[in-house]
């Protein structure tokens, strides 16, 4: 089966399951009905009943909930008018119980509706700020070819701690991905954080490891700015990366974070572990002695960071999805067609259940004979969990 019959396989389950929710209040009622009808007159099928609006309750909307219980008092009365026990204290108990059940199904519903109003609220306020704060990057910075992504772990949601972003600057081309720990508003709060740190950082720093260094001391600031926060509260895992302009380098410095990948234009991969690894940003163990790794960068080569988010999908049997062995001995025309590639992938190996946000960023060195533009001095970005 290919990966688009998959997908339409996930989708019609996910189709199929919210059409036997609409259905079963509906089925409730109906089942009451037959219950009733075939058993002895001192065997209530009143649960049944008023199972149908506690059902409709968090699902449905108010107006939906009104008639759910009113179709089911209106049944037990004709039930109890056509059996002719409409006046027996049982059948009155019933449709009492059957009103008290149907009014708290209103309140639960109405509890549900306004909790759904104020989680969008807070999502549209948190997305918002997460794509100011990080938008999306140019395909072309400093002469060097940008792709990015970033994959939520539920399709309506954009709201993590995982976050990129790239400057053109004077000392070439730098960039970051990292992964804030927490999700929400206070992770958007976080990403600011480290992103407005790095675009000042990465223009004035003579070196990456000043970049870390001032990105450090910036999380610092903020955990005393809220008035002792938990430094293993605000800690955030991150890959730093320096391509001098017109050189074929590429420098690292790795603070906790998961291995970056570099693919060669002949399908060759390495894994660019630290020498010497490194604690996270911000874990308040004061001034951390960082050492910046040095690789060729050639043409052709395309540099792949990543948050753990991709390292640590898992397929049904709880396997990891293992990034250089899926790309090791494969050729991608662009670092574009390398992350769509990359994130079809994923869904394959998930079948689309990912439980963690990820963020990818790309960037290549062009092959010899395209066409190099440098850009002018520009940053870029874009954010999980």
């Amino acid at each position: 089966m290919g990966k688009r019959e998959r997908r339409r396989g996930v989708a019609a389950g996910g189709a199929r399951t919210r059409q036997f929710v609409r259905l079963l209040p509906a089925l409730m009622i109906a089942a009451g009905v037959v219950f009733d009808l075939n058993t002895p007159p001192e065997v209530s099928a009143i649960p049944l009943f008023a199972a149908a609006p506690l059902i409709a309750a968090p699902f449905f909307s108010l107006a939906s909930t009104i008639r759910t219980a009113v179709a089911a008092i209106l049944t037990v009365l004709a039930i109890r008018l056509y059996d002719d026990t409409i006046s027996d204290v049982a059948p009155v108990t019933e449709l009492f119980t059957l009103v008290t059940v149907s009014v708290l199904a209103l309140v639960i519903n109405g509890v549900v509706r306004r909790s759904n109003e104020q989680l969008a609220s807070a999502r549209v306020i948190a997305e918002t700020a997460m794509r100011a704060v990080l938008p999306t990057p140019d395909d072309r910075i400093g002469g060097l070819l940008v792709a990015a992504r970033y994959e939520a772990a539920q399709a309506d949601e954009f709201v993590g701690g995982d976050l990129f972003a790239v400057a053109d600057t004077p000392h070439g081309v730098r960039l970051v991905v990292g992964d804030v720990r927490g999700k929400g508003l206070a992770a958007v709060e976080a990403v600011a954080v480290v992103i407005g740190a790095f675009r000042e950082a990465a223009e004035q720093e003579l070196s990456l490891e000043g970049v870390a260094q001032r990105l450090e001391r910036a999380l610092a600031r903020e955990g005393t700015r809220r008035g002792g926060l938990d430094s293993m509260e605000g800690f955030v895992t991150a890959v730093l990366a320096e391509i001098p302009a017109g050189s074929g380098r590429l420098r690292i410095v790795n603070r906790g974070h998961p291995e970056p990948i570099l693919l060669h234009a002949d399908g060759a991969l390495e894994v660019l572990a630290p020498t010497v690894p490194a604690l996270p940003i911000g874990m308040g163990l004061g001034a951390w002695p960082d050492r910046s790794d040095e690789w060729e960068l050639p043409a052709g080569a395309t540099l792949l960071a990543f948050t753990d988010g991709l390292s640590e999908a898992r397929d049904a049997d709880g396997v990891f999805y293992d990034p250089a062995a899926r790309l090791r001995g494969r050729i991608f025309p662009g670092p574009e067609e390398l992350l769509s590639a990359l994130t079809d992938d994923v869904r394959l190996h998930t079948k689309g259940r990912a439980v963690d946000d990820m963020a990818l960023l790309a960037v290549g060195r062009p092959a010899r004979g395209q066409p190099e533009r440098r850009t002018t001095v520009k940053i870029v970005g874009r954010g999980d969990g």
